[in-house]
């Protein structure tokens, strides 16, 4: 499934807080829906549930549940590594990590129209992730931020510039520390759009966001920017 939404892109990652004790009525499923809604009434690209302690029944319940909110709209929903869970539920897609199964593999199992997306650290991983038929790669962490520092010092916008560089037109979306205040270097950089966690992490600062990209669209980066 090719991405045909409007760029820049916006990826909004769930946080992970539910835990292997979360059920279906609790606080937490609760609030992820809430935003889920939001995010498909603001336009949001992608949504990604990235809930990697729920039980498998859990999570299918919940990608059931989530796969509603969007309907209608431009927004495509994607599972965090379990296409089997992906399919069962009609979401639009899957999300894979270096660890997943090959993209190559999902594709040829699930077929054409499930939307793949696949992280990526390196240029060697992005260039791999597409050449394996992935419809979009994330490339980051781009800047510091606490819950990338698995992956030692950040590359920088340099290195985001390059990679986005070598596998333009494929769609490459930025991830790590980004801020609304950096959203214009990192377009500017080749990146066709951005992901988060932080960044759409509630409902106002999702709004922001949203308003903020929604500008750059309008306007071009720029011309937002210079002003």
């Amino acid at each position: 499934m090719m991405l045909k939404q409007q760029e820049p892109l916006s990826y909004l990652i769930t946080s992970g807080e539910t835990t292997p004790q979360t059920t279906l009525i609790s606080e937490e499923i609760e609030r992820l829906l809430a935003l889920v809604a939001c995010a498909a009434s603001e336009r949001v690209s992608l949504i990604q549930l990235r809930e990697k302690q729920l039980s498998t029944r859990i999570l299918f319940q919940l990608a059931v549940e989530a796969v509603r909110l969007p309907r209608g709209t431009q927004t495509r929903l994607l599972v965090n590594d379990r296409a089997d869970v992906a399919c069962a539920a009609r979401a639009d897609g899957v999300h894979l990590t270096t660890r997943s199964l090959p993209a190559r593999a999902i594709r040829r199992a699930f077929g054409p129209e499930l939307l793949i997306g696949v992280s990526t650290h390196t240029l060697e991983e992005a260039h791999e992730a597409r050449d394996e038929g992935a419809d979009f790669a994330v490339f980051g962490p781009i800047f510091e931020t606490p819950s990338k520092q698995v992956y030692g010092p950040p590359p920088g916008i340099e290195k985001l510039k390059e990679v986005a560089g070598a596998l333009n037109p494929f769609p490459l979306l930025a991830l790590g520390g980004v801020s609304h205040q950096n959203i214009p270097e990192i377009l500017r950089a080749g990146a066709k759009g951005v992901a988060g966690i932080r960044l759409f992490g509630d409902e106002q600062s999702l709004m922001v966001t949203m308003k903020e990209l929604r500008s750059y669209r309008a306007n071009g980066v720029r011309a937002r920017d210079s002003g």
